[in-house]
This record gives C-alpha cells, sequence and structure tokens, in this order.
C-alpha cells in the first residue's frame, strides 16, 4: 500500500496549501490511497476510513473547518460505486444524523507540498484530529477500537 496527501476535486491547477485554505478555491485535502485489493480489499479501507473521521461531520474535522476539510470518497473505478454507496447507506442506518461524506469520481488529484507528506513522521507531536490510539486499527485485523 502507498499513499499519498494532496488536494482534489476542483478546476485550480496545481494548488498550494495557501492556495486551498485562504483563496476558496474549492479543493479537498485528501489521501490518495494505492492499494492491492487482494490484500486490503476496498470494505476493509472503507471501514477503517469512516472509524476515524465523523462521518456526520460538514466542513468539518477535529479542530479544522472549512469547505476544505469535507469529508469525501473520491473513486477512480467506478465498479467501486456500488461497494462505497452500499457501506455509506448502512452506515447512514446506524446513525442518528445524515451521513454527509462525498462520493464522487475523482477528477484530478495533487500531491501535497513535501513538507506536508508523512507528516506525523516529520513531525511527532504534530497535531491530527484522529487520536494516536485510532493509528493501531490498521494493524488490528478485526478493526476493532
Amino acid at each position: 500500500m502507498k499513499s499519498a496527501v494532496g488536494y482534489t476535486n476542483c478546476s485550480t491547477a496545481a494548488p498550494t496549501y495557501n492556495d486551498v485554505c485562504d483563496n476558496d478555491t474549492g479543493h479537498a485535502e485528501t489521501v490518495e490511497v494505492i492499494y492491492d485489493e487482494k490484500i486490503l480489499p476496498l470494505t476493509r479501507l472503507l471501514d477503517l476510513y469512516v472509524k476515524v473521521i465523523d462521518p456526520t461531520s460538514l466542513n468539518r474535522q477535529g479542530m479544522d473547518f472549512g469547505a476544505q476539510y469535507r469529508t469525501g470518497i473520491y473513486y477512480t473505478d467506478e465498479s467501486d460505486t456500488a461497494t462505497i454507496r452500499a457501506i455509506l447507506e448502512s452506515l447512514g442506518e446506524s446513525l442518528t444524523k445524515p451521513v454527509v461524506i462525498e462520493c464522487e469520481p475523482l477528477k484530478q488529484f495533487y500531491p501535497a507540498e513535501e513538507y506536508h507528506q508523512s507528516y506525523l513522521d516529520k513531525n511527532p507531536n504534530g497535531y491530527c484530529h484522529i487520536p494516536r490510539a485510532k493509528f493501531e486499527i490498521a494493524a488490528d485485523r478485526e478493526g476493532n477500537l
């Protein structure tokens, strides 16, 4: 599996972090995940995703707020749509508030600046809205929190 942080789904080409935060570009801050479906099935990946975000929080995660912090699943393979929508529907049925996760085709992905890549490795005490304990669930085969 490989990942990179960046910006997606807007018409502004090659934005910077400052552009995304200050210029209302419409981009979402995102993580590109390249994975092998045989090793990490899409259903498992999505299950982990919804456990570390607030799926009912519009344009906000943790202390970060603004349209760039909206939650979304931006797919590259149309055949994944049914799986994604089924998981979102099931999630919605289990919650009392509406799920606000976007589900759209990926229009484009622009990698963020190098200092954002592997941010917590470079800044072990840096801010992240995900509690450190939840980082361990990816290694837990059962996905327990």
